[in-house]
């Protein structure tokens, strides 16, 4: 095959209308009938989602006319452009990002050495450009006519995730199959978004899980978005067409900074920062084991209602959402009283500490909304080492640097009320709500404890036992008791919390921490 094979009969070498014709080669792909098939299966394009993806107009390809350069199992005789693989910067909402996007009508979008090094440059150029870099993942895997050169091109691939992570947002769209190694690159970026039906990601497919446990599944009950957004956790998102993933990827940018040297952008804001939130008095309930929806609570307090949930579907006991106060973008951890009362577990501990982690490598000050009963108690949880996985949380919390104020809404108990960024762990701010129970236990368990003897020893023990549950809780458990003790800066009306979280980040804005020296920490597997 030669530059000119899809250019008109006769066309002279050098010419402009040369170049037009080879570019024409290049956008039209390898054939109508590949573009007709792609869309049969529900997908679009490689250049279809990439103008979705940027603002109209605002693309620019590189090294579109690179070819693969491989011989053996036919391949010199195909040798189409781009390689399978479409690779540039553009724009969205006016501000710069990188993107590729594999195009599985070439070679089903695997991976040859051509293909790979394209990736490299252009996640390269992502990073010493200081700009977010987005994956359109659709591929069959590495191409295995080039053997082992493709499986380095994917080791240079994961090399430069890693060392993006925490410097610029890497972003990882499934779109079509991510299967072997190749889906450990959207397991090391920030974000994974899938489309159901359409995308799979797994190490082992169906076809090898039957052949060595026997067990029957199919592609996308193994790595379909149902399977890793509501019990891997790999994946954040998940979408029923491209076009509505697309478009909350370019939503989850307008949040982001470009690189972990910025401050995220802020907007003008059209809700007023001094509107109270009275309704917050009524929406939660006054008793303790009364369940709410924390996201009633989010919305009321964040600019205009609005934000934006981070795998809602996995451990939605714990709510991690990216939201604005004042124009300003924080991240919000709380728990989630209507899922599991709101305790914290191994899921729910592992999706807030990555969450933490990422808004605290990207300028994103943290809002902690507390209500949470304890961790949850089980043999399947001890074994499944929630102390790991619990600490995993506390680490996150104890290492973050950015902006960082909690509001207690009701109940903090044990462990958990530590772990959930309390102020002895470093929040910067920390309110309580009139209603708040700070305390090892609830005071029911404590006073079982502490005055087990004395309620044995009763004429009534059951009026023995509500006695000193009182007791308990009026010494122990009234809401000034924190507030006492310089463990809560203020207990507030929950009409001001809006009112005060925009008014403590003000302040904190310019918040400055100096670490230690060191490498790097060894944080909790």
């Amino acid at each position: 095959m030669t530059a000119l094979d899809d250019a008109p009969v006769g066309q002279q070498r050098g010419t402009v209308a040369e170049l037009e014709a080879v570019r024409a080669a290049m956008r039209r792909g390898p054939s109508d009938r590949a573009t007709m098939t792609q869309h049969a299966k529900g997908k679009l394009t490689a250049r279809e989602r990439l103008q979705l993806l940027f603002d109209d107009g605002k693309f620019t390809e590189v090294e579109g006319l690179r070819r693969h350069r491989a011989s053996g199992f036919g391949l010199e005789d195909r040798r189409p452009y781009t390689d399978g693989v479409i690779t540039g910067w553009g724009e969205v909402f006016g501000r710069p990002v990188f993107a590729y996007a594999h195009d599985f009508r070439i070679f089903g979008g695997s991976l040859g050495e051509a293909h790979a090094e394209k990736i490299h440059k252009i996640m390269d150029m992502a990073s010493r450009a200081g700009a977010p870099l987005v994956g359109l993942c659709d591929g069959a895997g590495a191409r295995i006519q080039e053997g082992v050169t493709a499986l380095a091109g994917y080791g240079g691939i994961f090399q430069r995730n890693v060392r993006s992570s925490g410097v610029i947002p890497q972003i990882s769209v499934m779109l079509g199959p991510c299967a072997g190694g190749a889906a450990y690159s959207p397991a090391l970026t920030d974000f994974v978004f899938m489309v159901r039906g359409t995308a799979q990601m797994f190490i082992t497919g169906p076809d090898v899980v039957q052949a060595v446990t026997g067990e029957e599944i199919s592609h996308d009950e193994l790595g379909g978005a149902h399977a890793h957004t509501t019990l891997s956790g790999v994946a954040a998102f998940a979408y029923d067409d491209e076009a509505s993933c697309l478009a909350d990827v370019r939503y989850l940018l307008s949040f982001l900074p470009s690189n972990n040297r910025e401050q995220p952008p802020a907007e003008p804001c059209g809700d007023r920062p001094d509107r109270l939130t009275p309704v917050l008095r009524e929406l939660v309930p006054s008793e303790q084991k009364r369940a709410y929806d924390m996201r009633a609570v989010i919305a009321e307090c964040v600019d205009s209602g609005a934000f934006f949930e981070v795998h809602e579907a996995w451990a939605p006991n714990v709510v991690c959402a990216l939201a604005r106060l004042d124009g300003h973008v924080v991240g919000i951890v709380a728990n989630q009283p209507v899922a599991l009362a709101g305790v914290l577990d191994i899921k729910g501990s592992e999706k807030a500490a990555r969450f933490v982690q990422f808004c605290d490598a990207f300028n994103i000050p943290l809002v902690t909304l507390v209500d949470v009963p304890g961790f949850l108690p089980g043999v399947d949880q001890e074994h499944g080492g929630i102390i790991r996985h619990g600490a995993k949380l506390l680490y996150a919390y104890c290492n973050a640097t950015v902006p960082r104020v909690s509001v207690i809404l009701r109940k903090a108990y044990g462990g958990a009320y530590i772990v959930m960024d309390s102020r002895s762990i470093g929040s910067d701010i920390s309110l309580a709500w009139p209603g708040n129970e700070i305390a090892v236990m609830g005071a029911e368990g404590a006073a079982g404890v502490v005055f087990r003897r004395e309620i044995a020893a009763a004429d009534d023990p059951e009026a023995a036992r509500r006695q000193h549950i009182k007791e308990y809780r009026d010494r122990l458990m009234h809401p000034y008791y924190a507030a006492e003790r310089g463990l809560v800066d203020d207990v507030i009306d929950p009409a001001e919390t809006r009112v005060r979280l925009i008014d403590a980040f003000a302040v904190l804005r310019t918040k400055y921490v100096t670490q230690p020296s060191r490498k790097h920490g060894n944080q909790p597997q």
